[in-house]
């Protein structure tokens, strides 16, 4: 009898900065947590064209695409969930406008971004891609 291996869910987004430093952090409702700007990768997307889309839907704004940040894992329900992060700049901001999956953006400098975050995978993130 084989035994089915879980399939990764692919999900990418971005460590979206303002000229002055500011990190940009979503609130969820459904969950009530702090996180990263990211969501999963849809039919015949690529991962950077999934981050830049999630970070626009979930953020409200127009950015600029950079290196990648790195990746991390984690395990939802018994699966396994990959996600691939981008450095990006803000283009544009607009008005924010909350939903049933986002009710909140913050724009916090690095340090206090560290503080809000609920997730340490998130946190740890942030950690290599901007202070090391």
């Amino acid at each position: 009898m084989a035994i089915a291996t879980p399939t990764l869910t692919f999900a990418a987004g971005g460590l979206l900065r303002r000229d002055d430093g500011a990190l940009c952090l979503v609130h969820r409702p459904r969950y009530d947590d702090w996180s990263l700007p990211k969501g999963k990768l849809e039919p015949g997307e690529t991962l950077v064209e999934t981050a830049v889309r999630e970070v626009r839907e979930e953020t409200d704004c127009t950015v600029d695409c950079g290196r990648f940040a790195g990746r991390y894992e984690y395990t939802v329900d018994g699966s396994p969930k990959g996600v691939f992060v981008w450095h990006m700049r803000l283009d544009e901001e607009r008005p924010f406008v909350s939903d049933d999956e986002v009710d909140a953006r913050a724009w916090l400098q690095p340090t206090a971004a560290l503080d809000r975050l609920t997730y340490e995978n998130d946190r740890e993130l942030v950690r290599r891609a901007v202070f090391d």
